[in-house]
């Protein structure tokens, strides 16, 4: 609850440092145009995110100044010195930009302010201090130019990544689908010669008819041949090569070779050999070799175009190209689109560990965005983990990388973890600072946490922790799972 009271005389006016300079004219405007406003305990002076109408300024009692991060309010300032002011502090900006409250002031116990109409006092500050507002204006412009800088800036690095690392994730499946299709034309080329030396043995047509279901059966479980390790592959090459050899067929660890990764065994090759006469057995063997290598190469293109068409839907996810950029998201497809796109980053020696809550529903949000803010959060870690780290530790490129989603409230919580020597207690109050790098120059621009933590914050109404330790860095991301006011600015 609020009451309204006359405004100051023009000599309480100048006990109040803000005004103690002002000329006797000055505080004449000040003392006719301000009232004096009474809140009650608890009562709101300003409400974050409401029309910017009055500036205010305290006179007696405690007022205590919050903003909503993460879903979570969070005190910033509680102060009872008089003079103290809130409320429209960009008032000398004009309608330049949107003129809201960038926090909530409410009463901690009962106060009197001095409330000043924001757009009468704008009118004639910039008549008393034209050059002082010149400059207040360089510097509110400047900085978030400078934002706006280095929000561009981070895009193009995003872009970048993502094209080094689509080109080389592509470049693997690609150029063994070429040399599986190279070779598959060598394969069916022997297959026909193969056919013909067949046919001038004069195979009848049962034998012939009994062949060709042979050769259906056994190219059959070429897709579905077990995984073997390097100890088993050898040792069935050598059975295999042995009873090749005991028939009389040359060329016996060539065909082992084609035939073991296949599935096939002694009991494969004695049905062959059931199937057709003794002088006939190694042109069958040869053109069952062909078949077989000709249908494992199929299953190598498939799975290569196969890849290459996933790695297309991951850049989409990633880039959301051709998505609305304001939608319903799903966290886990960006963070796997991440993974993909940042494959080639990820050494041999980094594991990496999914921990998600799949009952996660959609969060309202710019995906791209947020892939964006995964790929600097990936990014930190794995060079935090290769020795490229803030502390400076140097490392093997070894540990682990755990991206884990939950609940937190009324908020999504997504985590990225790694195992790097943490981050050291005097550089965690800068690490989201623009600019701001510990990485030999080249490496790094300072920009990626910074873009990460206005991200989350300033786009989507969330927040953006670090929690370190040796051996454990953990940044936590907080996404609202409902749509907020004074998100997405």
């Amino acid at each position: 609850m609020s009451t309204a009271e006359r405004g100051l005389a023009p000599a309480e006016l100048r006990e109040l440092f803000l005004f103690a300079d002002l000329d006797d004219e000055q505080l004449d405007w000040v003392a006719a145009h301000a009232d004096v406003v009474g809140y009650d305990e608890g009562a709101e002076i300003s409400t974050e995110g409401g029309p910017a109408e009055c500036f205010h300024v305290l006179l007696d009692g405690t007022i205590s100044m919050v903003r909503t991060v993460g879903g979570t309010e969070v005190e910033t300032v509680r102060s009872s010195q008089r003079g103290v002011y809130s409320g429209a502090v960009q008032f000398y900006v004009g309608d330049r930009i949107e003129q809201v409250y960038p926090a909530t002031v409410r009463a901690v116990t009962d106060v009197r302010v001095l409330a000043l109409p924001a757009a009468g006092f704008a009118e004639v500050f910039r008549q008393w201090y034209p050059m002082a507002v010149h400059l207040l204006e360089g510097l509110f412009f400047g900085q978030r130019n400078l934002a706006e800088l280095v929000t561009q800036r981070e895009r193009l690095l995003a872009l970048g990544k993502l094209s080094a690392g689509l080109t080389h994730e592509l470049n693997n499946p690609a150029a063994a689908a070429s040399r599986a299709a190279a070779a598959l034309r060598e394969r069916v080329a022997g297959m026909r010669h193969k056919l013909a030396l067949l046919s001038e043995g004069r195979l009848d047509g049962a034998v012939m008819r009994a062949l060709t279901a042979l050769q259906e059966d056994l190219v059959a479980r070429v897709a579905d041949a077990p995984e073997l390790t390097a100890l088993e592959r050898s040792d069935r090459e050598d059975e295999l090569a042995d009873w090749i050899t005991d028939h009389g067929v040359g060329g016996a660890w060539e065909l082992a070779a084609v035939f073991v990764p296949a599935g096939l065994g002694p009991d494969d090759l004695d049905r062959v050999a059931g199937a057709v006469a003794a002088d006939s057995l190694e042109p069958a063997l040869r053109w069952l070799s062909y078949t077989v290598e000709t249908e494992s190469l199929l299953v190598e293109i498939i799975e290569s175009t196969a890849r290459i068409s996933n790695l297309v839907d991951a850049a989409k996810q990633y880039s959301q190209v051709d998505r609305a950029p304001h939608q319903p998201t799903d966290l886990h497809a960006g963070l796997d689109a991440t993974l993909v796109v940042l494959g080639a980053k990820i050494p041999p020696g980094v594991t990496v560990v999914k921990e998600y809550d799949r009952s996660l529903p959609a969060v309202p949000a710019f995906a791209a965005e947020l892939n964006q803010v995964w790929t600097n959060l990936v990014v930190n870690a794995l060079d935090a983990m290769a020795g490229d780290d803030m502390a400076g530790d140097g490392g093997d490129g070894t540990g682990t990388l755990t991206l884990r989603t939950g609940r937190d409230g009324d908020c999504a919580l997504v985590e990225v973890v790694d195992t790097g020597p943490g981050v050291p207690e005097e550089l965690r109050r800068r690490v989201f600072e623009p600019f701001f790098t510990t990485k030999p120059f080249g490496k790094g621009t300072g920009l990626g946490l910074d873009y990460a933590y206005r991200t989350v914050v300033s786009r989507h109404g969330g927040d953006l922790r670090l929690r370190s330790r040796p051996g454990e860095t953990r940044f936590q991301v907080l996404l609202p799972l409902a749509e907020r006011p004074g998100a997405g600015g």
